[in-house]
């Protein structure tokens, strides 16, 4: 079995086995999410999922690298990544017992992406333009990929309002991530991918409508972190063809979702880290859809951004980036139709 299945299977059956533990904690420590006027569930849900999903992924690491070993720059960045995502857990669970401060909880995230860049040096070093030249970030690199890390945290963060949703999206984009780390050979990244994917479908099965347990901050956070961490790492940030086209594709979804809650927010003169019933499956509840139908779709949609981010790399860059024109313009009319950029009254 490939090392990349492995990794897959470790972490699946370690998020099936420990997510019920997990649910066991929570009601015992408290740590549930009581509903409110924003949230669509009725009654008090256990909220630390996210233990689950890091149990997986870290388990599926630690066995791969026991049994078949990373040479020395693949331990580095491993044990960069896995640090600084066992910080951004710390923070999204005291997040999920305490329900910290915005500002107190992007400081965490900083720490948490500032951990990896300065001391582990994984960083974006540059990005290719339309020509297919490299523009080379230099003092630029260390501020660009701590947005591009803490941006994504949030992205997935926000985008976890329904049963399933976050987990289910941050599955179909680690997959899309796995396929083209093989196909490009990448072999780091694809076992991180793989573990990441196979964390968040085991927890799925308890996460999916009606949930038992929702993964909180601690896997919302730690899922968005991951995958932008590792969508730097190694080699996969050396595509010069596709740049950092591929994961902004296989993330699309949460990506617009967040952009459009900003220019919302901003629009009703609201912080845009407070809370909203403007987000897309917010719109799609609203227009009738069940939450199972609202997944779902959702799905279908990261699934067609995650086969284009594939597509990409088959194609030159000027085409990807007509693609991304269009795909980008599509989503826009929906939102028009959708409301989803308007102030929420």
């Amino acid at each position: 079995m490939p090392i990349y299945a492995w990794a897959f299977a470790v972490a699946l059956v370690v998020a099936l086995v420990v997510t019920p533990l997990v649910i066991l904690l929570a009601n015992k420590t408290g740590a549930m999410d009581a509903p409110d006027a924003r949230k669509v569930h009725k009654k008090p849900i256990p909220r630390i999922g996210g233990l689950a999903i890091y149990a997986g992924f870290m388990a599926a690491i630690i066995f791969v690298a026991a049994r078949f070993g990373f040479d020395a720059e693949s331990i580095k960045e491993t044990v960069g990544l896995t640090l600084s995502g066992s910080l951004i857990v710390a923070v999204g669970l005291i997040d999920d017992y305490k329900n910290l401060p915005a500002k107190v909880k992007l400081l965490g995230q900083i720490i948490a992406a500032a951990v990896l860049v300065l001391i582990f040096d994984v960083r974006i070093d540059f990005v290719t333009d339309p020509f297919g030249d490299y523009i080379y970030l230099e003092w630029f690199a260390l501020p660009a990929t701590m947005f591009w890390l803490v941006g994504l945290t949030n992205t997935v963060n926000l985008i976890d309002g329904l049963d399933g949703l976050a987990a289910g999206v941050a599955a179909i984009a680690s997959f899309t991530i796995l396929l083209i780390a093989l196909e490009q050979n990448f072999i780091l990244v694809a076992i991180m991918t793989a573990a990441l994917a196979g964390a968040a479908v085991g927890f799925l099965k308890y996460n999916f409508h009606p949930a038992q347990i929702f993964m909180g901050d601690t896997g919302s956070m730690f899922l968005g972190f991951m995958l932008a961490g590792i969508s730097v790492t190694g080699a996969v940030k050396s595509v010069a063809t596709i740049a950092l086209i591929v994961p902004i594709f296989a993330l699309g979804l949460p990506i617009l979702d967040t952009t459009f809650a900003i220019v919302r927010r901003v629009r009703g003169g609201v912080p845009i880290f407070k809370p909203d019933k403007g987000h897309l499956h917010h719109r799609l509840l609203g227009v009738g859809f069940t939450q199972c139908q609202a997944v779902l779709l959702m799905y279908v949609i990261s699934a067609l951004f995650g086969l284009s981010a594939i597509a990409l790399t088959a194609v030159s860059y000027q085409i990807a980036v007509l693609i991304l024109f269009v795909v980008i313009v599509a989503i826009i009319y929906g939102v028009r139709k959708l409301g989803i950029a308007r102030p929420v009254n």
